[in-house]
């Protein structure tokens, strides 16, 4: 019994300094409280909707607050530590002073009561019930709730994720209690479960590769390679080779057209025959040194116009070999003015063909 009574009172020691702070700590928005005793002393959490209220001006209302916990409740070495509340509409027992306060300032309890449900659901909360009991509009005591969302009443779900909070508004029927409960968006119910896929079968386990295996693989490599070389001097003698067929017939123009430049031109061979027989032999000794001439002169090139070949009845005899006609004794022509027949015609004739070499 002993151990039993020493928990009793820890407990009740712990109720009084809860309700000792709710008050003095009224205006800063009270949230909660955490009492840890440690080998250094005790320590004590203290959450609020605004810390500077707590802590004070240079830290003058924390001071007094840690003396009278030490005074008062018999706490040795007590430590405060003051922490700002994340989301104040989603604490439990802000929201039920909230609400405490507008009943006192004279709103209707339904509309401050559904106002606070709305708030704390646009907070992002999963569930909430807000409870007001009391004197509400007679003097006939009785009890309004105001819900929504999802709500344990009972079991492991409710001691986990459900949040509590109570206050009281004073009011000039009697006193009105307020009961808030929350739960938190993090909450996870038992009955939501997520269904994970299978895994993928491991693979079997590589067997390490044999000496024979190696040897094969290096053969199977190797044959590629000479393969693929083999390959690369099939392409190249067939590059080369159409390179060559390629190149074959422009080599043979361009020897085409070096013999066509080296071949000499062909002299045509006048006509030896068809000399008239009027000619006399004296015109082949007068005309063989040009002859000569001409035969020493080069050949005309081969854009150049070629100059047309005398008339028979002016051919001379192109080689010196060749000997003179025989001598014909011929009549001679009486003409006016000529001393001996044929003599002037020959010369004109001769003077002619002169002229003509010379043009060409």
């Amino acid at each position: 019994m002993a151990s039993e009574r020493k928990f009793v009172t820890e407990k009740i020691r712990r109720v009084l300094l809860r309700e000792y702070i709710m008050s003095r700590v009224g205006r800063a928005g009270f949230g909660g409280l955490d009492v840890q005793r440690t080998p250094m002393g005790t320590r004590v959490t203290l959450i609020t909707e605004r810390p500077g209220l707590v802590i004070g001006r240079r830290g003058e209302a924390i001071k007094g607050l840690t003396r009278a916990i030490e005074d008062d409740f018999s706490f040795s070495n007590p430590q405060i530590e003051v922490q700002e509340v994340e989301n104040p509409n989603l604490n439990a027992q802000i929201m039920a002073e909230k609400l405490a306060s507008a009943l006192e300032r004279g709103w209707h309890f339904r509309r401050a009561g559904h106002s606070t449900v709305r708030r704390i659901m646009e907070s992002g909360a999963r569930g909430c019930q807000v409870t007001v009991a009391g004197k509400l509009t007679g003097q006939r005591h009785r009890r309004e709730k105001f819900k929504s969302g999802h709500i344990k009443f009972c079991g492991q779900a409710k001691l986990d994720f459900m949040e509590k909070g109570f206050a009281n508004a004073r009011m000039k029927p009697g006193t009105i209690g307020v009961t808030v409960q929350i739960m938190h968006p993090d909450a996870r119910l038992p009955d939501e479960i997520d269904v994970l896929p299978l895994p993928e079968p491991e693979a079997p386990p590589a067997a390490e590769p044999s000496a024979e295996a190696e040897k094969e693989a290096a053969e199977k490599v190797e044959e590629e390679r000479a393969g693929e070389a083999v390959e690369e001097l099939k392409k190249a003698t067939d590059a080369e080779e159409k390179e060559k067929k390629k190149s074959a017939p422009k080599e043979k123009k361009k020897e085409g057209a070096e013999a066509k430049e080296k071949k000499p031109r062909k002299r045509k061979k006048k006509d030896e025959g068809e000399a008239k027989p009027e000619e006399k032999p004296e015109a082949p000794a007068k005309g063989a040194p040009k002859e000569a001439d001409a035969e020493n002169e080069l050949p005309p090139p081969k854009d150049e116009a070629q100059p047309e070949p005398p008339k028979p009845e002016d051919a001379e005899p192109t080689t010196e070999d060749e000997p003179p006609p025989p001598e014909t004794e011929t009549e001679p022509t009486a003409k006016s003015g000529d001393g001996v027949g044929g003599k002037p015609e020959a010369k004109a004739k001769e003077t002619k063909a002169d002229g003509a070499e010379k043009e060409g």
